[in-house]
Order: structure tokens, then C-alpha cells, then sequence
């Protein structure tokens, strides 16, 4: 199960703004939160005043929610003689796209959807909308998911000091949801490729990965799409179904869906960079690992109440084993498109491929240090895979030149004017002078 979150008793639903299942107290509380009152209450046997404590809901609202045999959303009535009612799908819909600003939404209705009411009738719409949202964030309650289950991945931005010159340091984290063991992976920046590669160290890091991996929404793993589509990014998704994980995505704008690892950035940036100080980045990557494995890991977990490193020994049985499997990029084909020179770019360095297919996409295959371009199927070049940054290799027969260099090989293997002239030329006579030659002589 994907690891969803409750809410407390005044908290939103998540597709209706503020509209819940109205109880004893008059409060509103979602389906997810009344399951896991009725689950710690039936299968762990909490008292309700327990569940109360830790979901942060009133007694009274644990006892309303005992109650209920069946949860069922509440859904109140629209005023048919508002004139907010026709745009009030579209107004919960879009004001937390917009942070709940009444200002935005007003503008947007009278120019797009010839709204001709008041600003104050949009504000008071917006209201409740705005403080159920407030409510949620506040009353925020982790479910736990089984080993194995869910990892979450976010990246930490702080500024540090190499020496004495500043650096923004990127730290990618993954978490692992039950055991909240994390790997850290500091970078330079947050490209794609650097992503995917701290992706497989983690693997390497635990001898694993979990079945589904929990993101927010940055470019390098999807692109906004309309009515609520995903459009995932092509090479990440590659990636997804190459290691075998699926890919999940917090709620729109409530990045705090994904907790964990939220909580995991703030523990970095709280116990392990004050008072540190770096020479180097292989100084900063020492002194990162001997945290993670003696302070990290061996801490009481504020949450779980165990120790990181205690719990995933229970939990690295369930994660699906990855030794033996190369790197992504190691395998992966990678479209490129050719450019004018006819070369084509492949980490950093370039390749030379024949020129008639300039403007064309063609495919680079990595294989035991050996670069396979093929176009639509067909190989059309091969190349010794070059070691470092910014090379350029260029095959003679790939460029247009090579057809005027055959054209001069086939000519320079014709004898020349000199060598035709010193050869003697031969008469070539009409067969039937020999037959004249051969007849018998007629006398007179």
C-alpha cells in the first residue's frame, strides 16, 4: 500500500476541498484518518483515548467516528442562488494550484469564464477552502508501510564552505519508509544524470530497492499535464521499468505527502552541518558516511522508537535484490539527435556518425566499452568508447569526404597519361583482312 496520510478532525478531503463526514462535534474528517481510527482501535486494540493522542483528534471524534459503521463523504448542497455555483468545481479544482488566493481566482473568473460577481463572494468561498487546507498541513499523521514497500526520494539544497569558497551542496536522500534507514549522496547539482546514478549507489548502498519509490514532482521524473494527467519523463521512466520500481508522486502541492524523507533533510541540515567544515569534496563524502553509519543509523528514531539500522535488518530480506544487474547507462539505449558536424553527443563527449544522417535521431547502446549507434534497427557506427570529458572521435568514412577520397582511389588506380603514352598502340583492323590473307592465290 502506498503510504498515504491522515488528517485530523478538521481536515480536508482530497478532492472536495472542505467537505467531510460532519460529526458529533461538528467537525470534518477524511476517509483515510476514519480507517486508521478503526484499524488501531479493532486490529491493535488503542484505547480511544490513545487514538485520539496520536492521531490529534478529540475523544469525542474518535468515539463519533467508532460509530459510524461505514464512512461516507459529506456533501454539501450548493445555493442555487449563488453565483459562484456553476464555477465552484473549477474553483476547487484550481485555488490550491494557486495557493488559495481569492485575488488570482477572481481575475481568472472574469476573464475566462465571465464570472460578473463580487471579490468579497470570492473570498468568502475561498475561506473554508483555505483553512481546511491549513488544517491538514497541521494535523499531518504518517501511516507506516511494510518492509520492503516504499522508498522516499528527495534532494536537500545548504550552502557550505570548501576551504574558505562557498558551494551550494545538493545532498540527494533516499529513505526507506519502514525502517527509515537513509542513503545521502552529495552533488553539485540535480541533473538527470546525477539523479539516476545516486539512485543506483542507494541500491548498491542497501543490496536493494523497495517495490515503489515516492517522488515529488520535479522535471527530471515528470512534466505537468492537463486534467490531471502524468507525463513522466521519458529516460526516468526508462529507468523505472529497467530496475523494476513504480514510480509514485506526492498530491499536488503538499510535498509533505512524502514525511519521511522530509524529516530525513531536515535531520541533515540540523545534526550534521552545523559546526562542520570541509577541504574538499572527498572530505565532505568521508565525513557524510561516518555520520550516516554512526549517528544516522544507530540513533532512536523519534517515530519508530528503534534504531534505523535495527529495523532494516528486518527489512532487507523484502527489498528486491539488485547484485548482478549493471547500471542503467551501462545498457540503456539513448536517443541522440545528429547534429551538423555528424557527430553526436554521449556524456560529454562526441561521436562521429555518417553524415547523411545530420538532423536524423539514432540510438547509442553502451556495451562492454563499446558504443553500437544504430539508426531505425540498423547499426551505423561503432566506436571505442573514449575515456574523459569533451573528446571528439571522428571515423574518415563517415564525413562527406569520403565520397570525393573513393572517387580519387578509383582514378589514381587508372594508368596515367604518361603511362598510356609509353605503352606502344596496337592497330585494330578489320577481321575480314586476315580472311584475305588466309585465302589461296588465283592464278591467271
Amino acid at each position: 500500500m502506498t503510504e498515504t496520510l491522515l488528517t485530523g478532525a478538521t481536515a480536508a478531503t482530497a478532492d472536495t476541498g472542505p467537505e467531510g463526514t460532519p460529526l458529533g462535534e461538528g467537525r470534518m474528517v477524511r476517509e483515510d484518518c476514519w480507517r486508521e481510527v478503526h484499524r488501531l482501535f479493532h486490529a491493535e486494540r488503542r484505547s480511544k483515548s490513545e487514538i485520539a493522542r496520536q492521531l490529534q483528534l478529540d475523544r469525542k471524534t474518535v468515539r463519533g467516528i467508532l460509530g459510524e459503521l461505514a464512512w461516507q463523504p459529506y456533501a454539501r448542497a450548493e445555493r442555487p442562488d449563488t453565483l459562484l455555483a456553476e464555477h465552484a468545481s473549477f474553483l476547487r479544482t484550481r485555488a490550491p494550484e494557486v495557493q488559495y488566493s481569492a485575488r488570482i481566482l477572481f481575475q481568472e473568473l472574469r476573464r475566462a469564464r465571465g464570472y460578473r460577481g463580487s471579490y468579497e463572494t470570492v473570498k468568502r468561498f475561498v475561506r473554508p477552502l483555505r483553512a481546511a487546507e491549513q488544517a491538514a498541513e497541521r494535523a499531518t499523521v504518517r501511516f507506516e508501510t511494510p518492509p520492503g514497500q516504499q522508498s522516499q526520494i528527495d534532494w536537500g539544497q545548504a550552502q557550505i564552505h570548501f576551504r574558505h569558497r562557498p558551494v551550494i551542496l545538493h545532498v540527494f536522500i533516499l529513505t526507506l519508509g519502514y525502517s527509515r534507514r537513509s542513503f545521502h549522496e552529495p552533488c553539485l547539482g540535480e541533473t538527470l544524470s546525477q539523479f539516476l546514478d545516486a539512485h543506483e549507489r542507494a541500491f548498491d548502498y542497501f543490496g536493494g530497492h523497495t517495490r515503489e519509490h515516492l517522488y515529488d514532482r520535479p522535471r527530471t521524473v515528470c512534466q505537468p499535464g492537463g486534467d490531471g494527467r502524468v507525463i513522466w519523463n521519458a529516460t526516468f521512466k526508462q529507468f523505472a521499468d529497467y530496475w523494476g520500481f513504480e514510480p509514485h508522486l506526492c498530491r499536488a502541492y503538499r510535498a509533505q505527502t512524502k514525511g519521511k524523507v522530509e524529516s530525513g533533510v531536515k535531520y541533515l541540515k540540523g545534526n550534521f552541518l552545523p559546526g562542520r567544515t570541509f577541504v574538499d569534496e572527498q572530505d565532505l563524502r568521508e565525513q557524510l558516511d561516518q555520520w550516516q553509519r554512526e549517528i544516522a543509523d544507530a540513533r532512536i528514531h523519534g517515530t519508530t522508537h528503534e534504531r534505523p539500522t535495527d529495523r532494516f535488518a528486518r527489512e532487507q530480506s523484502a527489498l528486491v535484490a539488485t547484485a548482478g544487474q549493471p547500471g542503467f547507462r551501462l545498457e540503456a539505449s539513448q536517443p541522440r539527435r545528429v547534429a551538423e558536424d555528424y557527430l553526436v553527443s554521449f556524456e560529454t563527449n562526441r561521436y562521429s556518425v555518417p553524415f547523411t544522417l545530420i538532423g536524423q535521431t539514432v540510438e547509442v547502446t553502451r556495451r562492454a566499452g563499446q558504443l553500437h549507434i544504430t539508426h531505425r534497427g540498423t547499426l551505423v557506427a561503432e566506436h571505442e568508447e573514449v575515456p574523459g570529458k569533451y573528446q571528439v572521435r571522428v571515423r574518415p568514412e563517415h564525413g562527406p569526404g569520403a565520397i570525393a577520397r573513393t572517387a580519387r582511389r578509383v582514378m589514381s588506380s587508372l594508368p596515367s597519361e604518361r603511362q598510356r603514352a609509353a605503352v606502344p598502340e596496337v592497330e585494330i583492323r578489320d577481321l575480314a583482312i586476315y580472311e584475305a590473307l588466309g585465302a589461296p592465290a588465283v592464278t591467271a
